[in-house]
């Protein structure tokens, strides 16, 4: 992984996600081979390792629960040794980019599940770590709070050259964030690499939809293609990129009658994992 890269790190229940990131953090030794981040033993060298890296678990917290929040980053930033005029102006920052002005002096245990996850990507960031491993960090919380997590995250890396590993159910945060995805099965990675990369292998099908100023009877459609419905004033098409082409597509259905407006959707990253899972990189590679 390199400086400022957001990589995702993927793979169902049990895969070895969590055992990963114990293993980078020095929590757990592994039972064969080994392990280095920035250069160190993270196991053998826990305390110069965990000065450089910052971790967020979706459903444990770092916090101190009956403590007001500013109290809980004060003692964080003394433990770090960052130095009072730097943690004043990260805190501003803080306070600032992840709003949490209103929380300062609220304990933790009377915050939101949003409230308690924006406080803890503060405690995780506060001493500016080079590393952060962020385990299911949006777990639960609704589209407003992941949006402003999302963005908070993107800035941190692109101003600072953060580099992220996450982990997470929600393909949405890897399609937001990552350019490269690792996806594990049972402990062994069966992919890595771009993002954009699986979605040209496996996302074969792509979708276009069309308002249209009439029903669509019956349209004459390039090979390839398919309509998956068609109501009133409206149809949706499937075709194989493989095969035919978005322009020829719409081409052809503006030929027969007059569209208002269309979209074209671009393969969904949660089907494509899903055909990874089933067998779809070995049957590549025969």
């Amino acid at each position: 992984m390199d400086a400022g890269e957001i990589v995702g790190y993927i793979g169902v229940n049990g895969a070895g996600k969590s055992t990963t990131i114990k293993m980078l953090t020095g929590v757990l030794m592994p039972t064969s081979g080994e392990v280095r981040v920035l250069g160190r033993d993270p196991h053998k060298q826990r305390v110069d390792n965990a000065r450089d890296i910052g971790v967020v678990f979706g459903q444990r917290t770092q916090l101190w629960w009956d403590l007001a929040l500013i109290e809980s980053l004060n003692l964080i930033a003394k433990i770090y040794d960052v130095p009072p005029d730097r943690y004043k102006n990260i805190l501003d920052q803080f306070t600032e980019t992840l709003d949490l002005g209103a929380l300062l002096n609220v304990p933790v245990r009377n915050m939101s599940l949003g409230q308690k996850m924006r406080s803890e990507l503060a405690a995780a960031l506060i001493h500016e770590p080079k590393v952060v491993y962020l385990d299911e960090p949006t777990i639960g919380l609704d589209l407003i709070v992941k949006e402003r997590i999302r963005d908070f995250i993107k800035a941190e890396c692109g101003a600072k050259g953060m580099t992220v590993m996450l982990t997470t159910h929600d393909l949405g945060d890897i399609e937001e964030l990552c350019q490269r995805v690792i996806i594990i099965d049972d402990g062994q990675v069966i992919y890595d690499g771009p993002i954009q990369t699986i979605k040209k292998r496996f996302g074969k099908f792509r979708e276009i939809s069309f308002d249209t100023m009439k029903e669509a009877k019956s349209l004459q459609l390039p090979d390839g293609a398919q309509v998956l419905s068609a109501e009133e004033r409206k149809v949706h098409i499937r075709f194989d990129r493989t095969v035919s082409s978005a322009s020829k597509v719409a081409s052809a259905v503006m030929n027969q009658i007059e569209v208002t407006d269309f979209s074209l959707s671009e393969p969904d990253l949660a089907d494509i994992v899903k055909q990874i899972y089933n067998g779809a990189l070995e049957r590549e590679a025969r």
